[in-house]
Formats: C-alpha cells, structure tokens, sequence
C-alpha cells in the first residue's frame, strides 16, 4: 500500500543541504517586510533574462548578492561589485557555492572597468549617486561595456517617493521620472527600451504611475 508521508519524507531527504544564509539588507526585509524581497527578485529575474547568453558581465553596487544568483544562472563569469568592503567580504564567505560569482571592490565614479564586459546591470544603484557625480558615473559604464554591450538600470520612480520609508528618502539623493532616466540613458547609449514595475509586475504602461523604472540599453555611446 502506498503511504504518502513516507514517500515525500524519502523525497526530501534526498535533498542536498546546502549552508547558505541571507545578508544583512536581505535578512531586514526578511524579518521587517519579506513581501519587498519578491519585488526585488523580480527585478533581478528580468536583469537575468535580458542578460541571459553573456560571457561577461558586471554588477554595479551589488549590496548582499541577493539576486546575484538569478543573473549568474545564464552567463558565463558574474563579476559583483560594491564600495562596501566589509559587505563584500560577508559576501565571499556566504556565496561560495556560486562557483561564476566573483565579488570585488570597484569605484565607477572614479574609473571605468579595466576589463570590458558584454552586459552589465544596477538595480537601486542610480538614485544613490549624487546628480554632480551622475555623467562621470555613467560615462565609465558604458567604457566598461564592449561596443555591442547591453545594460539594465533599475531605480525607483520619483513620482512615487511619496509612499517610501523614511530611510529610503534619505537615500535616495537623484530619483528620476521615467522621461528624465530614458533622457539620461539615451545620452549613453544608442537604444533604450523602458518598462515600469509595479510590485513584482513588469510593463509597458503608463511611466508616471509606475512604483519602479526599468531601461534596457544596448549600444554604448563610447566617445
């Protein structure tokens, strides 16, 4: 007679036991707002997707390496980068079993990446970088990007900081409407395609009511 419990109790203790624990930003939503880290794995998802064949590519602001995992599953090398050393460090130790992750220290204020990149993605990056630092931050990205390299920018839309926290708004020093990051983006790169997230929904609606702003980029501008 077939017994249900003993045959998923057998199922499951074939799975392997992987250690692995959540960073300190994942670990606070988790504990403080979990439904905000299936908004934030939603945008990784659509970062991988778009990103999806690559050989290299590079993380811009990579905080705990929440979603690195998404992109990391359809591209050759995944190179993270942060400002956070000790983040980053957390990060090393955490996230061995990743085995294309790489995690490592690198300023895109300062200079663009020594080794171009076929893709590369920031995801709630833009809005901390202050507007004066903005052009130099985004003409080392697109040096950083071979010259048929594709990006994806992600960053909250400033028609909606309203309804953020109070932590976030004093984070959050260059919020951008969607017509003012495709401007942006479109001084950069040759082709931008926006899209709007509302939760964990991606779309093509109406940008001003969108909670969350997505650009595809390909082509960068280099000169």
């Amino acid at each position: 007679m077939n017994d249900s419990k003993t045959h998923w109790l057998g199922l499951r203790g074939k799975l392997k036991n992987y250690d692995v624990r959540l960073g300190t930003a994942s670990g606070q939503d988790y504990v403080h707002d979990p439904k905000h880290l299936s908004f934030a794995i939603c945008r990784y998802k659509f970062a991988g997707k778009m990103l999806a064949g690559l050989g290299h590519v590079i993380e811009v602001g990579s905080g705990d390496g929440f979603g690195a995992p998404l992109v990391a599953q359809g591209v050759r090398e995944l190179t993270c980068t942060d400002i956070d050393e000790e983040q980053l460090s957390d990060n090393r130790e955490r996230m061995t079993v990743f085995k294309n992750i790489n995690f490592e220290y690198y300023d895109f204020r300062e200079n663009a990446y020594p080794k171009t990149a076929d893709g590369l993605y920031l995801l709630d990056v833009l809005e901390h970088i202050f507007p004066e630092e903005e052009d130099r931050f985004m003409r080392h990205l697109t040096r950083s990007l071979t010259p048929h390299g594709v990006s994806v920018i992600g960053t909250p839309n400033a028609t909606a900081d309203v309804y953020a926290s109070p932590n976030s708004k004093v984070g959050h020093v260059n919020l951008k409407q969607g017509e003012q990051l495709r401007e942006l983006c479109q001084r950069h790169f040759h082709h931008v395609f926006m899209f709007g997230m509302n939760d964990e929904i991606l779309h093509t609606g109406f940008l001003p009511m969108a909670h969350y702003l997505m650009a595809l980029c390909a082509g960068p501008k280099q000169g």
